[in-house]
């Protein structure tokens, strides 16, 4: 899986040696006039009182040159809180909470009920070096560069700027190339006396895989702030189509929404046929696309929110202690056994995402869990609220009974595994910005729980091809486009796109 996750969605400004461009998976730059392309951008938060870590992984495949991050942060970041992760956290995460698909099979209807738990479902077992940089001395533009540090592979500098001219002029004058408009972006920034955190990577130092991708090491940092926001105005100045972004949030024993946008959560407890299980990444990406279409384009969906340490069913092993302390519960003092993991997702452009996303805590929801309600059997529908988080997105295939039915008063609607065992791992929807888009109706596929299947079809296809700015069908990404160009992945550059201002540095000649 290629995929660049960066964690502070500032800035989906990408700066190179080259002129901006786009492309049909996004916007793409590269020292040598080969593109790279931005798709979607994962967001890794951990917050408790006033503190927050951020943290994010880099990967991309294209010319050799050095590649950096230009995050906003409210403080100066020292070498003591910024560190580098292991590779595969973020995969974890991903999975963990990534939309499933279940396999049930009815029970024997004369079969002897021995309890009411029977009518429950089981859970299904899972699937298995500070360099100066500057040539001119950054006093002349009104910048001051206020720390800089090596870790791993990245050159760290961190600056404050008084005149968002002036760190523009900085950043053209120490040969990074800027999109336009940079200025009057950065300008809120600055006016709020805000840092900006560049990790500049040097290549010499990374190592690269059997397809040519560099293998960059997660970047996780973390500082003192009253706010729990994301920044994300920066990354607009190069937002063309559709981009996806993903913000995990874990904190202690919370629940995180956005507060200045709308909020929606996913449908969920949803029957689907049998030929689901060969489409379930378009078949998802169409129900979460009606969503939008449904809630508002400015929306942000809830896909997940459930404690850490536990899932039910498991697409992957839960989080450990471990993984929670790699993602921040080390300098936060949070265990992984009281974590609440919460991911949002939302699907944006220029007209849309006009606002730094603001995050509030919010009360605990259920949902999508194989939980019986009423007196006729019927499964929990949606979300509501409860005493604890247990809210996921999860769609079923069912089997019903086809053989003898034997007995004067029949019970149906028992589900467990197959007759023989073998029990199917749970299937979970991953690289959902690669997904097809416009291939598939829902109607087509839900055979029960949601209402009024057409409308949400409508709401999809007017998500993708009305809306400002959309793409309409989308192909997977890298897509083809002439002279072969390079990819950052499929969720890797749009980090880049929400996140990071990502600039190449030029060359020296």
């Amino acid at each position: 899986m290629r995929k660049l996750i960066v964690p502070l969605a500032l800035s989906i400004a990408v700066l190179s040696a080259t002129d901006v461009a786009s492309a049909f998976c996004g916007f793409y730059v590269a020292p040598s006039d080969a593109p790279l392309y931005n798709d979607a951008t994962m967001v890794a938060l951990m917050r408790e009182g006033t503190r927050t870590v951020l943290s994010m992984s880099n990967n991309y495949k294209g010319p050799a040159g050095d590649f950096a991050m230009v995050v906003p942060v409210p403080v100066v970041l020292q070498k003591t809180n910024v560190k580098t992760l292991p590779l595969d956290i973020f995969k974890k995460l991903e999975a963990l909470s990534a939309p499933r698909l279940v396999e049930y099979w009815e029970e024997d209807p004369c079969a002897p009920m021995y309890d009411e738990e029977s009518k429950s479902m089981p859970s299904s077992a899972p699937m298995g070096a500070a360099g100066s940089g500057a040539e001119k001395a950054a006093s002349d533009y009104k910048v001051k560069i206020e720390a800089q540090f090596t870790v791993g592979e990245y050159d760290i500098v961190v600056l404050s700027a008084e005149e968002s001219d002036g760190l523009e002029r900085w950043l053209i004058d120490n040969k990074y190339k800027i999109p336009k408009g940079a200025a009057s972006a950065l300008a809120p920034y600055i006016k709020e006396q805000m840092k900006f955190f560049v990790a500049k990577v040097d290549v010499k130092k990374v190592k690269m895989d059997a397809q040519g991708v560099a293998v960059l090491s997660p970047l996780r940092f973390h500082y003192e702030s009253p706010d729990f926001r994301l920044p994300v105005r920066l990354g607009l100045l190069n937002a063309a189509g559709k981009q996806d972004l993903l913000v995990f949030v874990l904190s202690k024993d919370k629940r995180y929404e956005v507060a200045n946008y709308q909020n929606a959560f996913i449908p969920t407890n949803l029957d689907v046929t049998d030929e689901t299980r060969s489409k379930f990444g378009p078949f998802y990406a169409t129900l979460f696309d009606a969503t939008i279409g449904k809630a508002g384009s400015r929306a942000v969906v809830t896909e997940y929110s459930w404690e850490s340490s536990s899932c039910d069913p498991c697409p992957t092993p839960p989080l450990e202690e471990a993984d929670v302390a790699t993602l921040g519960g080390d300098v936060l003092q949070i265990d992984g056994y009281s974590t609440v993991l919460t991911r949002l997702h939302t699907r944006y452009d220029s007209t849309t995402l006009t606002e730094d996303l603001v995050f509030r805590a919010a009360d605990p929801v259920v949902g999508g869990r194989e939980h019986v309600i009423g007196a006729n059997g019927e499964l929990e529908k949606g979300a509501r609220k409860d005493s604890m988080n247990n809210f996921q997105a999860r769609y079923a295939i069912r089997h019903a009974w086809t053989g003898p039915v034997t007995c004067s008063k029949p019970v149906r609607g028992r589900w467990g595994g197959p007759p023989g065992g073998n029990q199917p791992g749970t299937v979970p929807a991953t690289n959902l910005a690669a997904a097809p888009r416009g291939v598939i109706t829902l109607a087509s596929h839900i055979t029960r729980g949601l209402d009024d299947v057409e409308s949400w079809d409508r709401a999809a296809t007017q998500m993708n091809n009305n809306a400002p700015g959309a793409l309409g069908p989308r192909r997977a990404c890298g897509c083809d486009v002439p002279g072969g160009p390079a990819t950052f992945g499929l969720a890797a550059a749009g980090a880049l796109t929400a996140v990071a201002l990502l600039i190449a540095r030029r060359a020296k000649r």
